[in-house]
């Protein structure tokens, strides 16, 4: 494959009949924002490397300094989707969705070890790719996020699945608000693995291709190297503020409902900046979103895996075809005026049925674009 490929792969030999895929996101002015043709690249290039014998493992990265991954291509999808009152034939964005689903899920049930290196950004469909991974990296400078309200989404890519499993109600406050958070919050929430410093990848990708993969198993033999190389890092791992806030977010969090649950939080008056930052996420955000990451969690809390990404294809084509993500893009990356016209404008007046209709699928029964998962 040629370098001005939007994602470039290589295989580096690992002993005399072992090799490591290395699968490099190769978008960097877009922050290497996912588009339907990277999707395709990686599923297929992952399912050849997943039957092929003499690969021990995958390691996968961003190009560049600044990010991992930013999200999906959602000004592409801007094209393709439904303003307010507008009724749409086009499927490009519910392709879109589907086709990252089945790859996210695809990385959750890889058989060999997946290494995801997130250094930078690593947000939306970013964290898409990184959360299912066997063996997830963080940096110095990682700065996660599921940042869907400003854009009239939801927590999507196994979304419903990774904010339930985190620890109190930080997953709904995380999804509520979009709040960013580092390296040692991504470890608490369960989102990341291993602090290993920027400046050593390369030593890492030299230790796996120096590695012993006969000796035990891929898996052990990935977890080993990394352990070794937190191990002389992790003295600079930042300072989290999820951990130190949790009982914060657990008391703002617990309302018998969606307005409830928001004003609590947007009633914070306090002079803390990562809360502050959380609280202008959220009050900014969509009207619509709160509830539909309220319902996410509550409705895909005892979902299998599968299910869940079934659950949020259905949820996000629905946001292609009822003007809020539109709108949401919109303001925020298109006109750039940063001031979304959402209607509802205030969460008090979103109803039941917009909210039901998010969890109505838009095509036949047992027609489900991921029903083979």
């Amino acid at each position: 494959m040629t370098t001005d490929a939007p994602v470039i792969f290589e295989e580096r030999a690992a002993g005399d009949t072992h090799k490591v895929g290395i699968a490099t996101l190769s978008a960097e002015k877009s922050l290497n924002s996912l588009t339907l043709e990277m999707i395709d690249l990686l599923q297929q290039k992952f399912t050849v490397w997943e039957n092929d014998a003499s690969v021990v493992c995958v390691f996968l990265q961003g190009a560049g300094d600044k990010a991992f991954c930013a999200g999906g291509d959602v000004v592409a999808m801007h094209r393709t989707s439904a303003a307010y009152g507008e009724q749409l034939n086009n499927t490009h964005t519910q392709d879109f969705f589907s086709r990252e689903y089945r790859l996210d899920h695809h990385i959750h049930t890889y058989s060999k070890p997946i290494i995801v290196w997130g250094n930078g950004i690593v947000m939306g469909g970013g964290l898409g790719l990184m959360s299912g991974a066997s063996h997830r990296v963080l940096t110095e400078s990682t700065r996660m996020a599921m940042p869907e309200v400003t854009i009239g989404l939801y927590p999507d890519v196994g979304g419903t699945f990774f904010l339930n499993h985190a620890p109190g109600k930080t997953g709904l406050f995380l999804g509520l608000t979009g709040a960013s958070i580092n390296a040692s919050d991504a470890k608490f929430v369960g989102l990341g693995d291993r602090f290993i410093r920027h400046d050593e990848k390369s030593k890492v990708l030299e230790a796996l291709t120096g590695a012993n993969w006969s000796a035990e198993s891929s898996s052990s033999v990935v977890s080993h190297l990394l352990r070794e190389f937190e191990e002389a890092c992790i003295e600079e791992q930042p300072e989290g503020q999820v951990q130190s806030h949790l009982d914060w977010i657990n008391d703002v969090c617990d309302a018998d409902n969606t307005p409830a649950l928001v004003e609590k939080i947007l009633s914070y008056d306090g002079d803390d900046a990562w809360l502050s930052r959380a609280v202008k996420g959220l009050a900014k955000g969509c009207p619509v979103t709160p509830y539909l990451v309220k319902e996410q969690m509550a409705r895909g809390k005892h979902l299998s895996l599968a299910d869940i990404f079934r659950m949020e294809l259905v949820m996000s084509a629905n946001c292609a075809l009822r003007g809020h993500f539109k709108e949401g893009v919109r303001a925020l990356l298109i006109d750039k005026d940063r001031n979304p016209q959402w209607l509802p404008a205030e969460v008090a007046d979103v109803s039941d049925a917009e909210i039901e209709a998010f969890f109505t699928a838009p095509w036949p029964e047992n027609d489900h674009p991921l029903k083979d998962l």
